[in-house]
């Protein structure tokens, strides 16, 4: 995954080669971003679909081995129609990546550290967006074409360590042996976890904020120079590499994911409030991304790991798929929603709207843990009755 992140460097630029290289209006680039993040929601369901009858193993090796070359064959497009259908082809190459891998996390770690395996992808996953992102904008000056290459070059090479290093699973096997003879629970019918989603989404909303919105509030309100807001953004990605995995090795096991969850999402909540009433400056930038950095490290590790309980083997690619598309949807949602904040009601409005979301999101996860904690119970007393009537 490291490897394979640190080649991120389309993506970041898409919107700006359209503009500057290809020439496109303003509009046409927004409907390529468009398409290309419907191709991400498509590809999650069918990705997730696909690994529960195939198996992670191929999935995710023939998903950055087509990736990988979306991404050389998307340099070479030069029409409007053409950049539109290859970049909805290339995110859902993309996206059916994402369950088969979070399938395979699953599969290697061990219960008790699920959660610590999960942060440490998201490690992998920060640090090479961090390195992917400064190398890309080299790159982009040189030549944007040369982004193209790299990004698909390092999906390939990762396609290709997969193979190499990690050894081949059993789940593939196991899984048609023992689908046949047990009917396993759909995700698209546990009522609690479309429950989680929907919360999930709605915070994901919230949360793209801060890369999309925030650093244009930096730039128009706070007159933060263009180093600046980048250093403010990296920061994240800092504070995730070397705080994360020792705080999540620290709280792990001690209380239910969706406590923590919670107090994730209200952090993040009290983060985007504070923009205000804090006066303009460095050390309030600074306070706020470390608030909203640690919201996020307290959430997101934790809901993972949440979904990945309610799952077993042979239905773990819909839960999976449910939860990526979440993102997905997120991040086709959360621009048009904060611009549109911004246009008619200003940043005052939004980081009000943000706060307030956040705190429902709280409130409806803490609701999901009473009632779990209630079911619990009355689960355990039934089991018991059982026991002495035997």
């Amino acid at each position: 995954m490291l490897i394979n992140r640190a080649g991120t460097m389309v993506v970041p630029f898409l919107t700006l080669y359209c503009i500057n290289q290809l020439h496109f209006t303003v509009s046409q680039a927004g409907i390529i971003m468009a398409l290309f993040g419907l191709g991400s929601i498509i590809g999650a369901y069918i990705g997730g679909w696909l690994a529960d009858r195939i198996g992670f193993y191929d999935m995710q090796t023939g998903t950055l081995l087509a990736g990988g070359c979306m991404f050389i064959l998307l340099g070479f497009q030069t029409t409007f129609l053409h950049m539109a259908i290859g970049a909805f082809m290339l995110s859902f190459c993309n996206e059916s990546f994402r369950p088969a891998n979070s399938m395979a996390i699953a599969y290697y770690s061990k219960p008790e550290n699920k959660t610590r395996s999960y942060s440490l992808h998201r490690l992998a996953v920060n640090l090479g967006w961090a390195v992917g992102a400064g190398t890309g904008g080299a790159l982009a000056g040189i030549n944007y074409h040369l982004l193209f290459w790299v990004d698909g070059c390092t999906n390939i090479l990762a396609a290709l360590m997969l193979l190499k290093l990690i050894p081949r699973s059993s789940f593939t096997k196991a899984a048609k042996v023992i689908s046949t003879a047990v009917a396993t629970v759909s995700a698209y019918k546990d009522k609690t976890y479309l429950l989680f989603i929907g919360l999930t989404t709605f915070f994901n909303i919230c949360f793209f904020q801060f890369f999309l919105m925030e650093p244009v509030f930096y730039k128009l309100e706070w007159n933060f120079s263009e180093s600046l807001i980048g250093f403010l953004l990296a920061l994240n990605g800092i504070l995730i590499v070397v705080v994360e995995m020792v705080m999540i090795n620290y709280l792990e096991g001690k209380k239910h994911p969706l406590i923590f969850i919670a107090s994730g999402v209200a952090v993040t909540g009290i983060g985007y409030v504070l923009l205000n009433f804090l006066p303009p400056g460095v050390a309030a930038g600074l306070l706020v991304v470390v608030i909203i950095t640690f919201g996020e490290m307290l959430s997101m590790p934790f809901g993972t790991s949440f979904w990945v309980t309610r799952s077993s083997e042979h239905n773990r690619g819909q839960y999976a798929a449910l939860y990526t598309m979440s993102w997905s949807a997120a991040q086709v949602i959360a621009p048009a929603l904060g611009s549109q904040v911004i246009q008619h009601g200003g940043f005052r409005v939004l980081w009000w709207l943000l706060g307030g979301i956040c705190a429902a999101v709280t409130i409806g996860v803490l609701l999901m843990y009473r009632f779990n904690a209630e079911t619990k119970v009355v689960a355990d007393i039934k089991l018991a009755k059982e026991e002495m009537q035997e």
